[in-house]
């Protein structure tokens, strides 16, 4: 997940936020499976390892560490989407938030 800023008229240099989370969405025995101790898990404590959560994020922030751990696993990419949605900052003036979100979706026979 990401965000910016542009100024009026997109006059001004956008100014940019990066989130730095990455979220995981799955069973909860895979992600430790596949994440082990770097998987954070304070925002869904003492989940069932049968069941689903989207609320575990990782302990570090490269992307690039979280696709090796999956294909390490045997997990291969079979879609990934990206949105930005658009908001005012203040009601009053022409300054626009931008937030962009990307999705990846990993598969293991």
């Amino acid at each position: 997940r990401g965000s910016y800023t542009l100024g009026r008229d997109s006059q001004t240099d956008a100014k940019f936020r990066r989130v730095a989370r990455i979220m995981v969405c799955g069973k909860t025995a895979l992600a430790k499976e596949v994440f082990g101790d770097t998987l954070n898990e304070s925002r869904d404590p003492d989940r069932p390892p049968e069941r689903y959560t989207s609320r575990y994020y990782l302990k570090f922030t490269f992307l690039e560490q979280a696709f090796d751990k999956l294909a390490d696993a045997g997990f291969h990419m079979v879609a990934c989407n990206s949105t930005g949605t658009c908001a005012f900052a203040h009601d009053q003036t022409d300054d626009r938030i931008w937030t962009s979100y990307t999705e990846y979706v990993f598969y293991r026979e």
